[in-house]
């Protein structure tokens, strides 16, 4: 799989690189956190949001929306499904790691989504960037199977629990977008082989996409 840097210009569509925000304290911050052998996320992590670059966050790059900070560690290499939010996402990487992206804008009528549209980035350790709100993307990979550590800066409350009922899927399909919230803010679109929970919407189309083949 053909893996471009986050300095490409193909990344542009997607996202940018932040350069005038100071991450160094969140790097070393998130340095510390507990690297599992699969995937582990978590949403808010008070030792990551005491840090005094939550407020330079809150005010510079989400003009003063609650934010929380947290992060995704572990081992991964597989695409597995593909996310969206109604925001920006920041991602800080604290070792080098992969994002696979998509456009919301090709995502067929029927929610399906053709992988094959899927580009790779390389983020390096201690780079942090925007993910566009219309940008398709979910857990980073490790580089040459090796761990990853991604801080993840959302509007607060992103990925927690729904509190009201939502569309189901019929018979499998989802007949309105609805169908597809799975958390707060957080749209799916999963892969028949991504392992996912049961009534999530399994619609995207192609190879579960593996960055080392």
């Amino acid at each position: 799989m053909k893996i471009l840097s986050v300095t490409d210009q193909a990344f542009r569509k997607y996202g940018r690189v932040i350069q005038n925000v100071d991450f160094g304290e969140l790097v070393e911050a998130l340095k510390k956190m507990p690297i599992p052998q699969d995937v582990v996320y978590e949403p808010s992590v008070e030792a990551l949001e005491e840090l005094p670059v939550k407020a330079e966050l809150t005010k510079a790059v989400f003009g003063e929306i609650p934010i929380q900070i947290g992060y995704c560690n572990g081992h991964n290499s597989l695409l597995n499904a593909l996310e969206y939010h109604r925001s920006s996402e920041i991602n800080v990487a604290a070792r080098d790691a992969v994002l696979m992206l998509g456009c919301q804008q090709d995502v067929e009528e029927d929610f399906t989504y053709d992988t094959s549209l899927v580009e790779a980035f390389l983020v390096p350790a201690g780079t942090a960037v925007e993910l566009y709100a219309t940008t398709l993307h979910y857990a980073p990979c490790g580089v040459d199977g090796k761990e990853f550590q991604v801080a993840v800066v959302l509007p607060r409350k992103t990925n927690y629990p729904l509190e009201e009922k939502h569309a189901h899927l019929e018979q499998g399909k989802a007949l309105d977008e609805d169908a597809l919230l799975t958390a707060v803010n957080k749209w799916l679109i999963g892969h028949e082989e991504g392992g996912l929970e049961p009534g999530c919407f399994l619609g995207l189309k192609g190879k579960n996409l593996n960055i080392n083949d």
